[in-house]
């Protein structure tokens, strides 16, 4: 884990850097206080799912931006978030040339997340492979179960939760549009 957090920080270190971006914007920008950023990026604190899905979306990168170091990480390596009950595990980094990336989501019971809207024309795929869950998406909870999926666009609130007294898994496709230009 602590290999993982210096990757993570490292990336958090670079993607700021390059965009000319002192520790007070990109705070401004994703959410997250200056003096956790700064944490992140020295490798001193494992970050939530919840707080990298905030930075990713305010820095406006994919999700999986934070694994996608070359050799260093692996591509099964897994968020877990204590805060929230949900751990995330990358299946497939970010493809530019087809806008996909593909994460396993576990919810424990009970965990519910409901997440900011992500970058403008981002959309999800979520197949349920375990348990039951529910989706919120335009402030309705759908129900859903292993076999079921439902896409929906993720540039507004959205969210997941686990109502059962078991874990439930899906496959999370996240598809980015291209860049205009």
């Amino acid at each position: 884990m602590q290999e993982m957090n210096r990757v993570i920080g490292a990336v958090l270190r670079r993607l700021r850097r390059e965009r000319g971006w002192s520790l007070d914007t990109c705070a401004a920008s994703t959410g997250v206080s200056k003096a956790m950023l700064g944490q992140i990026e020295r490798g001193e604190s494992s970050p939530t799912v919840a707080t990298l899905w905030r930075i990713a979306s305010g820095m406006e990168v994919p999700f999986s931006t934070f694994w996608d170091e070359g050799s260093l990480v692996e591509r099964r390596d897994r968020v877990v978030d204590d805060e929230t009950l949900m751990n995330a595990t990358l299946l497939e980094p970010y493809d530019a040339a087809t806008g996909i990336e593909l994460l396993l989501v576990e919810l424990a019971p009970g965990c519910e997340r409901v997440s900011q809207p992500h970058r403008r024309g981002v959309s999800e795929y979520v197949a349920v492979v375990e348990g039951r869950l529910e989706i919120l998406v335009e402030e309705h909870w759908h129900a859903l179960e292993v076999g079921q999926s439902l896409r929906f666009c993720a540039d507004r609130p959205h969210g997941y939760r686990n109502l059962s007294d078991r874990r439930a898994s899906f496959h999370n496709i996240i598809h980015h549009p291209r860049a205009e230009g």
